[in-house]
């Protein structure tokens, strides 16, 4: 395909009880992008220190392209601390870091000009420099570039400006079912009254209504996804796995879902392949394991 994939913001290292590993939602997104055989770009920003030589070392061994990612010589690379409840996640983001001081270049304004996709969130945005840098690069994407919004709100970094912001220059919304009534709560959007499936629904298209989407992408774990347009909507159940833990299975969710949108994927293939990579990642550790067999069995029946 050769499309463009542009993954914008976070690049850091995870702190977690087995060790560091490199991680931050835009850089896992692209790392899976580039796998499915996409020039999948990371525009980030790191320390001129130990930790961001490292991490440079470590992306050397993906099919990514680092070239456009930035080096502070002030700032940190950055680092996050992450412990386990009941197997979900939690998060320790340290500040300042070097990705919150992305800075608007000429270098970044062709990658915008070229993309096809580009994957940002609200942590990249807690800063401003790296906010207005953010807005400065989706500005100058193409009108066809596939604008995701991946929200990952991570307390306290993100504000009912940001989201809204963001979701008027996104052309897919992604975010996970927890998330869903903080969502409408910022927008002001009111809690919908159905129940379960129904209600995810009814709040997908809700969020379809205030903003100019194409898709809104809901997931739930292990129980899998929904996925909503204007017109049609498809839920998928998951795939299910024994879970090693579930950082970046939602990176890897949206990096696949995405790559199928560029393929002209229904909804329901781009479910299955959201699910299918989602819950690989999942029963691996870390957000970007080595492919086994598994993952090259899934890639040998891509879309």
């Amino acid at each position: 395909m050769n499309k463009v994939i542009v993954g914008l913001g976070e690049l850091l290292w995870d702190m977690l009880p087995t060790g560091n590993r490199l991680g931050g939602a835009p850089a896992n997104f692209t790392v899976m992008a580039a796998r499915l055989g996409n020039r999948g770009v990371i525009a980030s920003r790191l320390g001129n220190d130990t930790l961001g030589t490292s991490a440079k070392e470590v992306l050397s061994a993906f099919p990514v392209d680092i070239s456009r990612v930035q080096t502070d010589p002030a700032q940190p690379t950055g680092t996050v601390g992450v412990a386990f409840r009941t197997g979900e996640p939690h998060y320790i983001i340290h500040e300042p870091a070097a990705w919150d001081y992305m800075q608007w270049t000429s270098v970044w304004r062709t990658l915008a000009e070229s993309a096809d996709a580009i994957c940002f969130g609200s942590l990249g945005q807690r800063n401003p420099v790296s906010r207005a840098t953010i807005r400065e690069f989706l500005a100058a994407t193409r009108p066809d570039c596939v604008r995701v919004f991946d929200v990952n709100l991570r307390a306290p970094f993100f504000d009912a400006d940001t989201i809204a912001a963001s979701l008027a220059s996104a052309t897919i919304f992604k975010l996970n079912e927890l998330e869903v009534p903080q969502v409408l709560a910022m927008l002001e959007i009111p809690q919908p009254s159905a129940t379960s499936d129904n209600k995810l629904l009814e709040a997908a298209r809700l969020i379809l209504l205030k903003y100019p989407l194409k898709l809104v992408a809901i997931t739930m774990g292990g129980s899998g996804s929904l996925l909503v347009s204007p017109d049609a909507h498809h839920r998928h159940h998951g795939v299910p796995v024994k879970v090693a833990d579930t950082v970046g299975a939602g990176d890897a969710f949206t990096a696949s879902l995405v790559d199928a949108w560029l393929r002209g994927a229904s909804l329901a293939e781009m479910n299955e392949a959201g699910n299918r990579w989602g819950g690989w990642v999942a029963s691996q550790p870390g957000a970007m394991p080595d492919l086994n067999a598994d993952a090259l069995a899934i890639i040998a029946n891509q879309i």
